[in-house]
C-alpha cells in the first residue's frame, strides 16, 4: 500500500465520519483499510498463474476450485 494510497482512505474515513457525525475517523480508516487488504489478497488468488500444471487437468481444476474459495471466503468476512 503506498502512502498516496494511505491518504487517500484517511481523507475518505474523515469525510464518513464527518457525514456521520462521528468524532472516531480511525474505524471508519480501519475498514477501509481492511477493504483494501483483502481487495489485494484476491487479485492475488485471482490472478495466480496455474499454467505450471497443464500436465495435470485435474490437479490445476482442484486448484482453482481451492482458490476460488478462498476468494469467496476473503469476500465473505468484508460483508461480516
Amino acid at each position: 500500500m503506498t502512502h498516496e494510497e494511505i491518504d487517500a482512505m484517511w481523507q475518505q474515513a474523515m469525510r464518513e465520519s464527518i457525514k456521520d457525525g462521528e468524532v472516531f475517523t480511525r474505524y471508519h480508516f480501519a475498514k477501509l483499510v481492511a477493504q483494501h487488504e483483502r481487495e489485494a489478497c484476491v487479485k492475488l488468488l485471482e490472478t495466480t498463474d496455474l499454467g505450471g500444471l497443464k500436465d495435470n487437468p485435474s490437479m490445476q481444476n482442484w486448484i482453482a476450485e481451492m482458490l476460488l474459495a478462498y476468494v469467496k471466503a476473503i469476500r465473505a468476512r468484508g460483508q461480516a
